[in-house]
């Protein structure tokens, strides 16, 4: 009278054993991880601030830039940590360095 249930037969532990996944698959998976995060997140985040560094490293006077706040500006003097934007004929800004976004090609801020 078992016709909607099926009977259940348990295995032999041997063939139980024989299945059992590696102990290592764990160390394989975690190594997965970890070298997807390491393409996805860090070296892409390292890329980019090494490039940053570069462009504060290599700012001069006379450059436009635009800040992170979206100030676009000239710059008339770089100090280590401040450089002191031109933005109108009489308006100079006292700024970080490390607020300084892009550096903008020459004539950009007489287009606009």
């Amino acid at each position: 009278m078992s016709f909607f249930v099926n009977s259940a037969f348990a295995q032999a532990a041997s063939d139980a054993a024989a299945q059992a996944p590696s102990p290592y698959i764990n160390l394989v998976f975690l190594g997965g991880f970890v070298i997807i995060f390491y393409l996805l997140i860090w070296r892409p985040q390292s890329k980019r601030a090494n490039e940053h560094k570069s462009l504060l490293a290599n700012l001069s006077k006379g450059d436009e830039v635009m800040t992170n706040s979206g100030i676009l500006g000239r710059i008339n003097k770089v100090d280590d940590l401040y450089v002191n934007l031109q933005v109108a004929d009489n308006l100079e800004l006292k700024m970080q360095k490390a607020s300084v976004a892009a550096v903008l090609p020459k004539g950009t801020l007489k287009s606009i």
